[in-house]
């Protein structure tokens, strides 16, 4: 049997905002649901638990929790970083 394919969404994108740069990162493996994870300049990951039906749910989340938290609440040493949201 073929390993699974790993599929990258075509709304993954750098986001940019006073000098601090993120990844949102959306992905899936063959006949799943949609990961989101973002991933700060400093290599700090925050990796959401529930799966996303559809990619632009998972962007829409990605956007709203940057603006809601700001973008440097992605980053090493911010409050509550890292990890599992």
């Amino acid at each position: 049997m073929p390993d699974p394919k790993l599929i990258t969404s075509r709304l993954s994108r750098f986001v940019e905002e006073n000098g601090a740069r993120v990844e949102i990162a959306i992905y899936r493996l063959d006949d799943t649901d949609w990961t989101l994870e973002i991933v700060a300049s400093d290599g700090c990951a925050t990796l959401w638990e529930e799966p996303f039906e559809s990619e632009e749910a998972a962007l829409a989340e990605a956007l709203s929790a940057i603006k809601d938290e700001g973008i440097k609440s992605f980053f090493e040493g911010a409050a509550g970083k890292g990890g599992l949201h």
